[in-house]
């Protein structure tokens, strides 16, 4: 019998081992009896990535009271309160939220040439540089004098989404019920919600119909939402590198993110802003994430399998150029946004389906819930518990098996069986008949891959809408992936500024 016993030092400390075991004949008169000590025939591995993760989750202690602040949003904002509460689509209820915002341009006396700017999941309503904020903003080549958002001619409004974390509100916002933060007490949101408060500011602003609505990525999906809940308030759309209702593998791929972070110890069920946030698990959402943000042939261009260090020996921690790449990323980003922002917004953007089906059976909940609104307003607050049979979601107990498929593996495809839309989709988006629109696809994207732009164009166009711009970007124009849209000045800016200039 052979009993091994190992000891496991710190990282970059060779180990040593006993071993206590016969002796083989030939060396049975040297070592019999004997107990043999000898090093480890490798040494331990050293893992610097680790080591300065500990060292920032040792060193970090309260969040600063005023939140993370992004490196491109240092500065000021507008802000716009609503004392009146909004229900949400999932029976939520918020009594009183504040808007984060910036413009840019003038509003004309007859206040028509407003365009309302949807930002992506993580992006502030600092689009562009203002006197208050002169940091270049998200989208800063795309809008000025001139430039395709042209500001001689419109009146730019950029928000931050209800949910975010950027000035609007959102779960690390304090509740005026008990002057606590949400934390998970935030209930869940929808895009639909988030354009609703949207069209609070303006009101506010006294603007009763949009030049335009304009977005890229989520800020597609809310543009393209603006145009279904108020067809007569949204004089054009133009939706990038979007999609009508959010695919499967999208759905998989957000999914992944927010487990890895709600496993991040520090998460505490999203009760974490007096202690340490859970940067380790918003440092690895993030990498996932950016893997997802370019394409395959760009990756290649940029690193190749090419090695941060080649003279070295290979290692477990950040290798490879693109593995430093994506460490760097995650770990610039892990702090710059709200934990609880991210898990709410991106599962507001799995909820995302504009099909008919989907829009009847929301409405029918808000329709059941209008009466908590209702009392609400006459001062009933509902009691602590009530509907939490409601959000009880337990795991089945027979976990889903895979079903073999007919036909041969090499015919299954990430796109649809056909590219003619549903009959579902193309009633849904029937109140954007009337309603001019721009649908921007890039061929390389594989977040939201080209083929979700054109469902959104044909099922435009069979829903009876005559005037459909569908671009489609191939990848001879552009390797950027889902990233194009901020990146692409002449092929993105000149689409947008063709058709805002119609």
């Amino acid at each position: 019998m052979v009993l091994n016993t190992f000891s496991y030092p710190s990282c970059g400390t060779p180990t040593s081992r006993t071993i206590h075991q016969q002796a083989s004949r030939r060396g049975q008169a040297a070592a019999a009896d004997q107990n043999a000590t000898f090093e480890s025939t490798n040494p331990a591995l050293s893992f610097p990535c680790l080591d300065v993760v500990e060292t920032r989750s040792a060193n970090l202690s309260r969040r600063s009271l005023s939140g993370p602040e992004p490196s491109y949003t240092p500065g000021k904002h507008l802000n716009f309160h609503s004392k009146q509460p909004i229900l949400l689509d999932w029976g939520g209820i918020l009594p009183e939220f504040n808007i984060a915002y910036e413009t840019w341009g003038t509003l004309n006396a007859d206040k028509d040439n407003a365009i309302l700017l949807y930002t992506g999941l993580s992006a502030s309503s600092h689009a562009h540089s203002t006197e208050a904020n002169p940091q270049p903003g998200w989208w800063e080549k795309f809008i000025g004098p001139g430039k395709p958002v042209d500001t001689d001619k419109y009146f730019v409004i950029c928000t931050n989404v209800i949910g975010g974390c950027y000035g609007s509100t959102g779960p690390s916002s304090l509740d005026p019920a008990n002057g606590e933060r949400y934390a998970t007490r935030f209930p869940i949101l929808t895009m639909e919600d988030m354009v609703r408060a949207q069209f609070r500011l303006l009101d506010n602003l006294g603007i009763g119909k949009l030049y335009a609505s304009v977005g890229s990525s989520m800020g597609g999906m809310q543009s393209l939402a603006s145009g279904v809940l108020f067809p007569d308030r949204v004089g054009r759309i133009v939706t990038i590198s979007g999609c009508a209702r959010s695919h499967p593998q999208t759905i998989a791929m957000r999914h992944i993110q927010r487990q890895v972070l709600m496993t991040d110890p520090n998460w505490n069920r999203g009760f974490y802003y007096d202690s340490i946030p859970p940067h380790t698990g918003m440092k690895m959402a993030r990498e996932i994430a950016t893997v997802t943000y370019r394409s395959g042939p760009e990756w290649e261009q940029r690193f190749g399998r090419r090695r941060a260090d080649p003279s070295r020996p290979p290692a477990l921690c950040p290798d490879f150029l693109i593995e430093t790449y994506l460490d760097h990323a995650g770990e610039k980003w892990c702090l710059q946004y709200d934990a609880n922002s991210l898990l709410y917004v991106s599962k507001a953007m799995d909820l995302f389906d504009l099909g008919q089906k989907h829009r009847n059976m929301i409405n029918q909940v808000r329709q059941e819930n209008h009466a908590k609104l209702q009392a609400f307003l006459e001062g009933h607050a509902p009691e602590v518990g009530e509907g939490t049979d409601n959000c009880s979601l337990t795991l089945p107990e027979q976990p889903y098996e895979e079903k073999e498929q007919p036909g041969d593996e090499s015919s299954v495809s990430t796109e649809p069986a056909s590219n003619e839309p549903s009959p579902d989709l193309v009633a849904g988006l029937r109140p954007l008949a009337g309603t001019p629109a721009l649908v921007l696809g890039v061929a390389s994207d594989s977040l939201f891959p080209a083929w979700q732009q054109e469902e959104i164009a044909t099922a435009l166009q069979r829903a009876g809408n005559r005037n459909v711009t569908h671009i489609e970007l191939g990848k001879e124009k552009s390797l950027f992936g889902h990233d194009t849209f901020l990146l692409d000045l002449e092929n993105v800016g000149g689409a947008v500024k063709d058709f805002l200039g119609r």
